[in-house]
């Protein structure tokens, strides 16, 4: 009795199949699990999937699965290899993430008597995973990349650059008067300038270029796989829809204009830090020029 009430209380679901691919036991929080539809057999006396062959009962889960092949090949390959055990993570079309873990079952002689399977959802601590990595990676005002995450993959396309020799441009951005916005404006509003840079940068970018913010109001842009050319096309369409939009906040207009200093990854560079404080001269430059105007430096 206490082994069928562990059975029935752990928080895993457990589904044990015999070597002749039988199902022969199952506890309630697998169907829970795997939202099975409850059988109806003998005139309509519930009975549950003991006995049944396994087959169409992997069938039935096999349509929740998001990525159906690569599920099936594995549940074969595993009862084709006895020796195996398995620990993965299945994503369901329903948005839940079920971790399952699989081994063998054996006697004392080591013949082999069958397969147990155990579930368990892992969709609350997934998404928890998905929160906190969000939070490390980002800015909590913009929502765009913060300075960390933006260096490390800086990093890493430095060194894809570095390696095939592709073109790899930067981009440093500054809110020009942005300390003058907050003082006559508040800070409140600076928040919405802020945002809305970044608005409008998010809607021109490709999905393999990333814009950051570096602190303060200050932004970069990382553009893989792009020249000097295409970096300073896209510098100037960012410039240009800034100096053209007005922000409306609490009944008063806001311009915003922006400072672009713009470079490209060399050949003779040693590190991401060379190509970052490029981009910080050419927008220095650009500040120095009179603002409001983007730079490049080669």
């Amino acid at each position: 009795m206490l082994a069928k009430a562990i059975y029935e209380t752990t928080p895993e679901g457990i589904l044990v199949v015999d070597a002749a691919g039988t199902v022969v036991s199952h506890n309630q929080r697998f169907v829970d699990i795997w939202q099975l539809p409850q059988l109806h057999l003998n005139g309509g006396r519930p009975v549950t999937a003991i006995g049944a062959a396994h087959a169409p009962l992997l069938a039935t889960v096999l349509e929740q699965v998001k990525d159906q092949p690569a599920f099936l090949t594995r549940v074969r390959e595993l009862y084709e290899n006895p020796q195996l055990d398995d620990h993965c993570e299945i994503e369901l079309k329903d948005g839940r993430t079920l971790e399952r873990h699989s081994t063998v079952l054996r006697n004392q002689q080591g013949q082999y008597l069958g397969r147990v399977w155990f579930f368990r959802d892992i969709t609350a601590q997934k998404q928890n995973e998905a929160a906190l990595i969000q939070l490390a990676r980002h800015d909590p005002l913009t929502g765009t990349a913060n300075r960390r995450y933006f260096l490390d993959r800086a990093q890493q396309e430095f060194a894809r650059a570095q390696r095939y020799q592709t073109p790899l441009s930067i981009a440093s951005i500054d809110i020009d008067y942005f300390k003058q916005t907050n003082d006559r404006y508040g800070h409140a509003a600076g928040d919405e300038v802020l945002k809305s840079l970044c608005s409008y940068s998010l809607s021109l970018l490709r999905e393999t270029e990333l814009f950051a913010r570096i602190g303060g109001e200050e932004f970069a842009i990382l553009m893989p796989n792009t020249t000097m050319n295409g970096a300073m096309h896209l510098a100037e369409r960012l410039r240009g829809i800034a100096a053209g939009s007005k922000l409306l906040f609490q009944e008063q207009e806001i311009g915003l204009h922006i400072s672009i200093g713009v470079t490209q990854f060399k050949s003779g560079d040693q590190s991401i830090e060379e190509c970052l404080r490029r981009a910080d001269h050419a927008l220095y430059r650009a500040k120095e020029n009179g603002r409001n105007r983007v730079e490049a430096m080669g």
